[in-house]
This record gives structure tokens, C-alpha cells and sequence, in this order.
């Protein structure tokens, strides 16, 4: 009767395949978290699953899947906030209250903090080798990818608000309403008037996507350590009985 249970249990134990052929590759960052999550699952159950079955190739796509992330983030901040920040804010909008503000502020972020959020919600399967290669590989590219960005974004405003001397701006003013007929003056006016937040917006930028690039790692070895102090003081209890 035994030996019939102890089979069936070892029949409907979860199976490691080793056969990387046969694997989906993950092609986004829900499907990287997704295949995290099968990791975490068998290794949670007991299962010794070899490090050699996350092969350098599995390791890179991770790797590849994190830089993607962090490039559509930093894509779609470079994209959105200076057309909200220079556009919208100082010349549609004019003078919009706080929620306005903060409101349509907030968009060139989302992208940014929604991926933030799935990334700190991956920490909690910090556990195994395979979990722990997997998450170490996808948020290394994330985060490559974030700082390069803040780097390149906070760089071009910076040199952008150096060059934009009133003549250069003038002349500058004078070739765009030729081609597109518009009002010289009123585009020398109004660059004028947002010169003065391009580095202060820029920073701002650079900061938060350091920091959305920095808090799930933090949250991963906060996690991490908290769990293995935790185990070490069952231990000690455990033994002092």
C-alpha cells in the first residue's frame, strides 16, 4: 500500500526537462516574470534543478529582455516629457492647477513605474539558484539600459541648455518659420520661456529612472537578506530546544 503511494507521489512530481530545444524562449518582460515564476514554483517544492539548466543562451535572453525593458521605458519618457513639459504645460495648458499638473506630469512615467512595480513584485521569488540567475540576469539589463538613458537624456539637456544662446536661438527661430511659415518671434519667446527648466525637468528625469532602475534590486537583497536572517534564527531556536 505504501510502496503504491510512494509511487504515485513520485509519478506526480513536477518534472525538469533539461531538453532546452523544446523551451519557449521569453520575448517580453510578462513572459520573463511568467518563466520566473515556473522556476520559483519547483524550486519552492524541493527540487534541485542543476544551475547548468539555465544555459549561458537562457541567461542573455533575460539579459536582452531587461535592456528591451529599460529602453522602451527610457523611450517613452525621452518621447512624451519634453512634448508635456515644453508643449503642453507652458503654452496649451498655460497656467493649470496642482491636479493638472501633477495629472499630465505623471504620464511620461507610467510606462516607467508600472514596469518599476513588476519588477518589485518579482523580488518575492528571489529564492533558488535558477530564480535568483534569472532575476540577477533580467534586472541587470534593466538597469544598464535605465542608467545609459538617464545618462544620454540628462547629457543632451544639459549641453542643449548650454548652446541656446539668444542669437543661436534667434537664427535658429528665423530658419524654422521660413520653412514652416511660422511667427519668428513667438518661437523665440517661447523657447526663451522654457530654457530655464530643461536642466531642472532633465534631472528630474535622470533621478527617477535611476531610482525605478535601482528599487527592485533593492528589494531583492532587502528580501533576500530579511529571509536569511529569518532562517538562521529558526535555526537557532531550533537547536537551543
Amino acid at each position: 500500500m505504501s510502496k503504491d503511494s510512494n509511487s504515485r507521489n513520485d509519478t506526480n512530481a513536477t518534472i525538469v526537462t533539461t531538453d532546452q530545444g523544446h523551451i519557449e524562449r521569453p520575448k517580453n518582460l510578462l513572459n520573463a516574470i511568467s518563466d520566473i515564476q515556473q522556476f520559483y514554483v519547483i524550486e519552492k517544492e524541493g527540487q534541485d534543478i542543476p544551475c547548468e539548466f539555465l544555459t549561458i543562451e537562457r541567461t542573455l535572453d533575460f539579459f536582452k529582455i531587461g535592456i528591451k525593458s529599460g529602453f522602451h521605458e527610457g523611450l517613452a519618457l525621452a518621447l512624451l516629457m519634453p512634448f508635456i513639459s515644453f508643449y503642453m504645460l507652458p503654452f496649451i495648458l498655460k497656467e493649470p492647477d496642482t491636479f493638472t499638473k501633477i495629472l499630465f506630469g505623471s504620464l511620461p512615467y507610467m510606462v516607467l513605474v508600472v514596469n518599476t512595480l513588476l519588477c518589485s513584485y518579482v523580488s518575492r521569488y528571489y529564492v533558488g539558484n535558477i530564480t535568483r540567475k534569472s532575476i540577477n540576469s533580467l534586472f541587470g539589463g534593466r538597469i544598464m539600459s535605465l542608467i545609459t538613458k538617464a545618462f544620454l537624456i540628462y547629457v543632451f539637456y544639459l549641453v542643449l541648455y548650454r548652446i541656446s544662446t539668444p542669437e543661436r536661438v534667434w537664427e535658429l527661430s528665423q530658419y524654422i518659420s521660413k520653412n514652416l511659415g511660422l511667427n519668428p518671434k513667438s518661437l523665440y519667446y517661447g523657447y526663451l520661456k522654457i530654457k530655464p527648466y530643461l536642466v531642472p525637468v532633465a534631472t528630474e528625469s535622470a533621478v527617477l529612472m535611476v531610482v525605478g532602475a535601482v528599487v527592485p534590486y533593492g528589494m531583492v537583497y532587502s528580501l533576500d537578506i530579511w529571509n536569511r536572517y529569518k532562517s538562521k534564527r529558526n535555526e537557532r531556536i531550533i537547536s537551543a530546544k
